[in-house]
């Protein structure tokens, strides 16, 4: 375990010599005490054999772990995401629905027969009046729901984590990858071209192969999940019908996102609707027991 943090090792890769400042003080033949802090500093970084690149490569074994973890949280979270999407039965019910109602409404018309639409009509929906202009589509679809099929009203909670999936970006994770991977390939650098260190590097160089063998396997296992993942991303896409060049996963789960809070917020808007109908008929009824009442009196 490091007795410094990665802040630390930051600061000190900082205040290592320039190449100038190495020849310099190599050439200097003065008594060294006369020197001040800063360059006698620099002379005991320099009895270390490049000594930055064996603090960048300390660096990073020390944010190792925690960039593994990152990546590997991120990419689990999109094939979660994927699988609840792909697996989720009302969702698709709900779709199929959708569908249906378009082609009721568009009956009689080139467009009354479609077998699918694109994934973006999902954000008309709460555009778009009802025939009777009373409602959106939305709240109408979210009221023939809940009169026919009610059990699909909930379907938000089978897609547990696709809001922090749409977040997540793709091509930043390649990023993230590609940092590990030369990261990697840097300690390995370092560690062959440590071998002519002598015995000043022999430490570093035994936790540096500890380091390397369980870093490689870990890596290796997060490359296997980075490849799963593309192939995950792009079939959500194509589970709706779309081109994944045109319609990438960050656009995909957007639109899924946006859809899934519309609904909500109209499934709600309906109940409370219900919720305050019920209580006027509740008061008219009450009205007219009391007129029946007078009357009788």
């Amino acid at each position: 375990m490091s007795v410094l943090d990665n802040d630390q090792v930051e600061n000190l890769i900082k205040f290592c010599p320039t190449k100038e400042e190495i020849e310099m003080l190599k050439n200097y033949n003065g008594n060294k005490e006369m020197l001040g802090k800063c360059e006698q500093f620099f002379l005991e970084l320099m009895k270390v054999p490049r000594v930055e690149s064996k603090l960048r490569v300390f660096a990073f074994r020390i944010t190792f772990s925690t960039q593994v973890e990152e990546l590997r949280t991120n990419l689990t979270t999109i094939n979660d995401a994927t699988k609840e999407v792909k697996e989720s039965l009302k969702l698709r019910q709900i779709m199929q629905t959708i569908l249906t109602l378009g082609n009721a409404l568009n009956q009689g018309t080139a467009r009354g027969s479609a077998v699918g639409f694109r994934l973006d009509s999902l954000l008309k929906l709460s555009d778009t009046r009802a025939r009777n202009n009373k409602m959106t589509l939305m709240h109408y679809l979210c009221k023939l729901l809940s009169e026919k099929m009610p059990e699909l009203l909930d379907f938000d909670k089978d897609l547990i984590h696709l809001e922090a999936a749409s977040k997540i970006q793709l091509k930043l994770l390649a990023e993230e990858m590609q940092a590990i991977n030369k990261g990697l390939e840097k300690v390995e650098q370092e560690l062959a071209t440590s071998v002519n260190d002598g015995a000043i590097s022999f430490g570093f160089r035994e936790a540096l192969k500890s380091f390397l063998d369980a870093a490689e396997a870990e890596v290796r296992s997060l490359i296997s999940l980075y490849s799963e993942v593309g192939r995950n991303a792009d079939s959500l896409a194509q589970y709706f019908g779309e081109d994944p060049a045109r319609c990438p996963f960050e656009q995909v789960t957007s639109i899924l996102v946006i859809f899934v809070n519309m609904f909500k917020k109209s499934r709600d808007e309906n109940a409370r609707s219900v919720e305050l109908e019920r209580k006027k008929l509740e008061k008219d009824k009450e009205k007219a027991n009391l007129s029946a009442k007078k009357v009788l009196e």
